[in-house]
């Protein structure tokens, strides 16, 4: 509007920002976050905050929230921050997450999240981090690729591997390696006749369950 002049508030603040704490001795006036961070807040995220799509960063950690992860806020287009840490949220992390192209940190972390990771855009930059103690995720860049679809017991354990101190590949190999011997044993046998060590140890017993039956019929 006409003859508005915009300056910067005095009053101090202290904001974390992209997991940082920073201290601004003066408001900017086009500053726009929002940290509400390390209070008793409880309930669920109101769908308005997709609304403000001037926010730069938005902090909600360390509270008592609930609920799903609003889709909505993929709509905060120029976002560079965002921290839902240490809630309650669960359900899945909504896929239009990935339309903030501006995200450059991301802590979801310390809550109940479940399902596959979404994919594209900022989220293929975010490490383990910032998806850590949701034991319900999988996919990358996390270690457990199985979907949660799939039931617990079909999942490939990491675990297992270690307590046995060998993966599927070594099986694989072996069991290849072992047909393949298996196959070449019967081509031989075929062409050469029966190898007189096999024909020994067969005869061998042949002849002692003969000897057996004998022996029982002479007795009866």
């Amino acid at each position: 509007m006409a003859g508005i002049t915009y300056q910067d508030y005095e009053d101090p603040m202290i904001a974390r920002i992209k997991g940082v704490s920073v201290t601004f001795g003066k408001i900017p006036n086009g500053f726009a976050i929002i940290d509400l961070s390390e209070n008793k807040f409880e309930g669920e995220i109101p769908d308005v905050f997709g609304e403000l799509q001037a926010l730069i960063s938005l902090n909600l950690s360390h509270n008592s929230l609930i609920g799903p992860i609003p889709r909505s806020l993929g709509n905060l287009t120029n976002l560079e921050s965002l921290d839902l840490s240490s809630n309650m949220f669960d359900g899945k992390i909504p896929a239009e997450l990935t339309n903030m192209n501006f995200l450059a940190f991301l802590n979801l972390s310390n809550n109940h999240l479940e399902g596959s990771i979404p994919r594209g855009g900022q989220f293929d930059t975010f490490s383990n981090n910032s998806y850590e103690e949701n034991l319900g995720l999988s996919g990358l860049p996390l270690s457990v690729q199985c979907n949660n679809d799939v039931p617990q017991q079909q999942c490939p354990s990491s675990e297992v591997e270690d307590k046995f101190g060998f993966g599927w590949k070594p099986v694989a190999i072996g069991y290849a390696c072992g047909m393949v011997l298996g196959i070449g044993l019967g081509c031989c046998v075929f062409s050469i006749g029966k190898p007189q060590w096999l024909v020994i140890i067969f005869e061998g017993k042949r002849m002692k369950k003969r000897s057996r039956r004998n022996r029982h019929a002479r007795t009866t």
